[in-house]
């Protein structure tokens, strides 16, 4: 745990709070209830990600408009983002899963990696009494670098789709829910966009919005490969 200390930049005080952040419920089932999953920290550091997020973009110079920050916090803080901020950390070396969970590649799963990132940000707030270190922690590890200018113009995957395919005629897309899991104060949803009844791209996030985005994202990707 210290390299990974070392990576987020900070010592914890109560290092169980960063054990408990990257421990699965998997984990924490097959030892019936001796230790407790990230999940409760995940759904703070959830809170606390869009609460920094949030401020970081209502600071912007020239001011946003409220329906552009909105967009821009769901690019953000979705899955595919926090997962590349699991990887940078490479947290998944430091996760505990249960046997099941290990075996069919939960270590790798970006569902997985994303909430830990969520449930770091909440040991941080915890262990340190305050804001200051996960608000350093989300401005160095998720939006250092961030231009606001690109990442709106990319913001809006659906409508870049619709306009690309739409260059030929005859194309009809299509969006529908595959998936749904978690709980009903934090559901992480799934969408796959179809193209002519073809599967385009398939993609996750916390509102059905956002998965409909992040599949616009995945199928926009193939189509440019």
């Amino acid at each position: 745990m210290q390299k990974l200390e070392e990576k987020i930049g900070y010592r914890f005080r109560d290092r169980e709070l960063l054990v408990t952040a990257l421990t699965h419920s998997s984990y924490a089932n097959e030892r019936h209830g001796d230790c407790q999953s990230y999940e409760r920290l995940e759904f703070l550091g959830d809170s606390i990600l869009g609460y920094v997020t949030a401020e970081f973009l209502f600071r912007h110079e020239p001011p946003l408009p409220e329906g552009r920050m909105t967009r821009l916090r769901a690019e953000l803080v979705c899955e595919q983002s926090l997962h590349q901020t699991a990887l940078r950390l490479d947290l998944g070396a430091y996760m505990r899963l249960g046997r099941g969970e290990e075996h069919t590649g939960g270590r790798q799963r970006p569902s997985i990696l994303a909430d830990m990132v969520e449930s770091v940000i909440a040991a941080l707030y915890l262990d340190s009494g305050g804001l200051e270190e996960p608000r350093r922690f989300i401005m160095t590890q998720i939006l250092q670098g961030v231009e606001i200018g690109a990442a709106h113009r990319s913001a809006d995957y659906k409508t870049e789709l619709q306009e690309l395919v739409q260059r030929k005629a005859d194309q009809h897309i299509a969006y529908e829910l595959i998936g749904e899991s978690g709980p009903d104060h934090n559901k992480l949803f799934s969408f796959r966009v179809t193209i002519n009844g073809e599967s385009a791209g398939e993609g996750s996030g916390r509102t059905k919005k956002e998965a409909e985005q992040m599949a616009a994202c995945e199928a926009l990707r193939k189509l440019k490969a």
